[in-house]
């Protein structure tokens, strides 16, 4: 499209973009007047304050438990009897499952203090490597975010000896993990890719600025266009969760993975909200439950959406 027939078609757009926009406002106000909002509205305020108030342990490491790549090291006896029933059941169970190393990547202007709920789930439910790392808050650019996050997967795979490893994405970070495994051979690292509240078909509220990254997170960009594109070689398995009350990814329905040539399934989560994803119960189990079996159950991306309850 020239320059002259994009401006003569700007102002269909525009009413386009804000008359999905009322339609969007309009069914996340209903959502949030309901009961079950009213309550997803008060966790998410109070596990909001709570992160703000770790997020700056997030940036350090007291502690020194951290390698250079913000990766945590768990320094264990060898065997099985200091574990607990769980840990003992994933590792006989399924040992690959247990050793699978998982790399947590943040969401924008956040770091990986979002995930102290779901990393520690992840140890209790006895996986041996989880990791996660802090990129920069001023980053700009998807596809030079999925670069540098190639070479945060490949030193830990050699870190780890392992040839795949598992991603789960909050927000930002499950578009740039997507683009990594979609658009630069991330699928031969990556087993499994899960996001949490992820933009994968654009967000209405990236409109309000006009910074390059967010332009790269509006409905029909240059980059959504790109994920768009067939992808018939990507071997990963794809697991994508959305909220109805979503305030950040709107409509809502745009955090859900779409693509006739993934191995994805989408899960519905009603009642929370963003910033509440990585921490909800029902999101955490479902995450758990999926890495502890490297194989899919129950079909793929064809199938019926799954809807966890409020």
């Amino acid at each position: 499209m020239n320059a002259a027939a994009a401006l003569a078609a700007a102002p269909q757009v525009a009413h386009t973009a804000a008359r999905t926009a009322t339609r969007a406002v309009g069914r996340g106000a209903r959502a949030v007047l309901s009961p079950s909002g009213v309550r997803g509205a008060a966790l998410e305020a109070a596990w909001l304050t709570t992160h703000l108030a770790t997020y700056p342990l997030g940036l350090l490491d007291p502690l020194g438990l951290l390698g250079p790549m913000g990766r945590e090291h768990e320094h264990r006896p060898y065997g099985v009897g200091h574990r607990s029933p769980v840990q003992r059941g994933l590792l006989v169970g399924d040992v690959e499952a247990a050793g699978t190393p998982i790399l947590l990547v943040h969401g924008m202007v956040d770091n990986r203090s979002i995930f102290t709920v779901l990393r520690r789930a992840l140890r209790r439910r006895g996986f041996g490597h989880v990791h996660s790392i802090n990129y920069s808050p001023l980053t700009g650019d998807v596809r030079a975010a999925a670069r540098d996050l190639a070479r945060h997967v490949e030193g830990l795979a050699a870190d780890t000896g392992s040839e795949q490893v598992h991603v789960v994405g909050h927000s930002l970070g499950g578009l740039i993990a997507r683009y990594y495994v979609q658009r630069l051979g991330g699928h031969h690292r990556v087993h499994t890719l899960v996001t949490l509240g992820t933009p994968h078909a654009g967000t209405l509220p990236a409109y309000l600025l006009p910074a390059r990254l967010c332009r790269q997170l509006r409905p029909g960009s240059a980059l959504m266009r790109e994920l768009a594109e067939p992808a018939p070689d990507c071997t990963t398995r794809f697991e994508a969760y959305w909220s109805d009350l979503d305030q950040l990814i709107v409509p809502q329905r745009n955090a859900r993975l779409v693509h006739a040539d993934l191995d994805v399934v989408s899960h519905l989560v009603r009642g929370i909200g963003h910033t509440s994803l990585p921490v909800d119960s029902r999101v955490v189990h479902g995450i758990c439950s999926t890495l502890a079996h490297l194989r899919r159950e129950g079909g793929h991306g064809g199938a019926p959406e799954p809807r966890l309850a409020g």
